[in-house]
């Protein structure tokens, strides 16, 4: 394979190249100088860490350099990406390598599509894939070694895949082969971690090859959008400089916006300027035209997500546009579930955008912010672990049959609370019984690649004949913006977003039982919810008079939120959905009106009164217990004494005072010893 300039594919876009009896004739990688080293590294030990920056070549290099190890004994290496588009476009260019279409020696699974036959040998999958593979397999009979490609990314998938796969290790597969992979990492840190009897695992370290780059920064102006300040310096750097342009922005709308602004633009015109967006969620070939060389004549503008600081490389490019924003999933308690997040990057991925311009040749890199902020940004990304919903994770454990987390090894221990409360959860959607063990339905729910809430919806759409409806939902509430329109993203009610949407609420209602909620009396839009949490609507909202809602988002805080997404259930929909959980309950209580006590039948779904009647199917014992307690809190001159008694008591006080072996009637000791003197004669009183 030759060598131009520019490369049509990536990760990184030159040669994958492996050992001699796979590949030739490739360009020179920095990875190739260690990869002698690695093998080494390998054959003595179980464990190894490769530290090796972008473009480097560990992604495409590495697993086919492995390939002819004596220690593989022909089993597959499985390597784990962070994304679909480095999953895709490494074993696309692995098998481009070797000369043979995907699903041969190389082949790759993701959530949705699977390119692997019985030829293949190595597996590309992304994070999530494990799991489901040690789920069906603990002892991963048919692989030899497992990869984690980029894991300094911290992702959820890939720490608990990790711990996993350490596990399997110790117990079932002494001969399995771990390699951790990153472009920046504690790598001694992950060393211990991996090592056995006090020795740390090998680390190899590329030192890759790096161009200077000047580093220019440009603060976003008073009120301007992101978009906005992106286009300006987008026109800026193409008259002051050459090469190819590498936006980071956090998203595909942010993208969509730039491309827009930049649509028929006179500066890209004046330099024959191409605009290419490059985004997880867009089909592989519109990927592939993002990621291919532009001709000789053009440049070429990726609008690119973080999917570019480490997993791939786009040969060219000489200018990188750092908007400083990453999108990561982080836990929205207020939608109860993960969400990507708009944050400020790291100080490690802010490096690593920087590099991408010094790849070929001398490059800038433009920073949208001053240049004091630096000081400012985090050292590294936090890890998904200490901050996303723990229900995936709960679920995977149980699954393999793992239910004390601190007999796994962790680069950082799961949080105990976050932990409890995700087991909570999983028990009332019926994915775990009371034990924690998981249960056949929850089975079915961890065979889905979605949150354990929307896969419980879905699972209860199917059941229900609500295929579409269920499937619509999950959708819109993984915040895909096909689903969204303008008109109905200001609307509470979710019903308006979705075709054929008159079961949304009875849906909901399962992913979220926590939050089925019942209008208060009164004009206002108040409701409770399951939980006991307090939620209002808009007195103009459509669904303001709706007595019951199942809601799917809140915004604000505690004791009140707002309630941003939902849709209306009708009290049969509640009953049908929680028949389970609904209890009826007898309250006995002081009714002050009728300055009497009064018994309530009440059927209650945790803080929600479905049902309330008075009822005198009481036991005696019960009423007593109220009226000594209200008696107690008046006094017990609160009483109808008489004036007969009020003398007996002025005499009996007399006589105390001047005898203690008499009995005390105060009205300080006649409280205490109500039990004894009132008790007996209260059988039949209100």
């Amino acid at each position: 394979m030759r060598s131009s300039g520019r490369n049509n594919c990536s990760i990184p876009l030159r040669a994958a190249a492996a050992s001699a009896s796979h590949v030739v004739n490739q360009q020179s990688l920095p990875i190739d100088d260690v990869l002698p080293e690695l093998r080494t590294a390998l054959a003595q030990h179980n464990c190894a860490v490769l530290e090796a920056p972008p473009g480097a070549g560990k992604t495409t290099r590495v697993p086919l350099a492995l390939l002819d190890a004596a220690w593989l004994h022909g089993r597959r290496i499985v390597m784990l990406e962070p994304r679909r588009l480095a999953t895709r476009a490494a074993a696309h260019f692995m098998a481009g390598v070797l000369g043979e279409p995907v699903g041969q020696t190389v082949g790759y699974r993701m959530r949705g599509e699977t390119r692997v036959s019985s030829r293949t040998r190595v597996e590309v999958v992304t994070e999530g894939v494990l799991t489901r593979m040690l789920a069906d397999d603990q002892s991963l009979d048919a692989y030899g070694a497992v990869l984690f490609d980029e894991f300094h990314e911290r992702s959820l998938h890939a720490d608990v895949g990790l711990a996993l796969t350490l596990e399997t290790q110790q117990h079932l597969r002494p001969d399995l082969r771990v390699l951790i992979m990153s472009a920046t990492l504690d790598g001694d840190g992950v060393a211990r971690l991996l090592g056995q009897d006090d020795m740390a695992a090998p680390v190899v370290r590329s030192d890759g090859r790096m161009f200077p780059v000047e580093t220019l920064y440009r603060e976003p102006r008073a009120d301007e959008r992101v978009d906005a300040t992106v286009a300006r310096t987008i026109r800026e750097a193409l008259d002051a400089h050459a090469g190819d342009i590498l936006v980071f922005l956090p998203g595909l709308s942010e993208q969509r916006r730039v491309a827009e602004r930049l649509q028929g633009d006179a500066a890209l015109l004046m330099h024959h300027a191409i605009v290419h967006v490059l985004h997880g969620s867009l089909p592989f070939a519109e990927q592939m035209q993002a990621i291919a060389p532009a001709p000789s004549d053009q440049r070429k503008i990726v609008l690119a997500t973080s999917i570019a600081e480490t997993s791939l490389t786009i040969e060219g490019v000489r200018i990188v546009i750092d908007s400083g924003l990453s999108r990561l999933p982080r836990f929205d308690a207020r939608a109860g579930l993960n969400r990507l997040t708009t944050v400020r990057v790291s100080r490690a991925s802010a490096d690593q955008r920087r590099g991408r311009a010094g790849r070929v040749a001398p490059g800038v890199c433009y920073r949208l912010w001053h240049a004091a902020e630096d000081h400012t940004l985090m050292p590294r990304t936090r890890p998904d672990l200490l901050d996303a919903d723990l229900s995936s994770l709960a679920l995977e454990l149980a699954n393999v049959g793992v239910h004390d987390v601190t007999t796994l090894r962790w680069m950082d221990t799961p949080p105990s609370g976050a932990l409890v409360h995700a087991r909570e959860l999983l028990t009332q959607l019926g994915a775990l019984d009371t034990s924690g063990r998981i249960t056949p339905h929850g089975r079915a729910m961890s065979a889905l690649p979605m949150a354990p809430r929307l896969a419980h919806l879905l699972l209860g759409a199917r059941a229900r004949g609500l295929h579409d409806v269920g499937t619509a939902l999950v959708a819109l509430l993984e915040e895909r913006e096909t689903l969204r329109s303008d008109n109905a993203a200001t609307q509470v009610d979710i019903r308006l977003r979705i075709n054929d949407g008159g079961h949304a609420g009875e849906l909901l209602a399962l992913a979220f039982p926590d939050r089925v909620a019942q209008r208060r009396p009164g004009s206002e839009p108040r409701y409770v919810m399951r939980s006991g949490t307090g939620a209002a609507l808009a007195r103009t909202d459509a669904l303001s008079a709706a007595p019951y809602l199942a809601i799917a988002e809140l915004e604000g805080v505690p004791p009140e939120y707002r309630i941003a997404r939902a849709a209306p259930i009708s009290i049969e929909e509640v009953r049908d959905v929680f028949s389970s959980d609904i209890t009826v309950e007898t309250h006995v209580e002081w009714h002050e009106p009728s300055r009497s006590v009064r018994a309530y039948k009440r059927t209650v779904l945790g803080a929600l009164v479905l049902d309330e009647h008075i009822t005198r199917d009481v036991d005696v014992s019960r009423v007593n217990a109220v009226l000594l307690a209200q008696i107690a809190r008046e006094g017990v001159d609160a009483l109808p004494f008489g004036d007969a008694a009020r003398k007996t008591r002025e005499r009996l006080a007399f006589v105390h005072a001047h005898d203690n072996t008499w009995p005390d009637v105060r009205s300080t000791a006649l409280t205490v010893s109500m039990h004894e003197w009132l008790a007996p004669h209260l059988d039949g009183v209100r």
